[in-house]
């Protein structure tokens, strides 16, 4: 399963704190950003990703994010 998600996040070494802090949470998954996007990308491939606590994650480090609908 991937999870799209759409940020506020505009630094490459900001992209790469939390994708290691998700990945305390995700191990196994993948994570990417795609800053060149105009919703600044969080993608996250693993199984059972909560958008709730990928939410919380950046947000307890002042960036904020939302599932990309369709």
């Amino acid at each position: 399963m991937i999870e799209v998600f759409k940020t506020n996040v505009r630094e490459a070494g900001a992209s790469m704190l939390l994708v290691q802090k998700l990945l305390e949470h995700y191990p196994k998954g993948r994570i990417s950003f795609d800053l060149d996007d105009c919703d600044r990308i969080l993608r996250i491939e693993q199984k059972d990703v909560c958008p709730q606590k990928v939410s919380a994650v950046l947000a307890e480090l002042g960036y904020l994010c939302e599932v990309l609908e369709d």
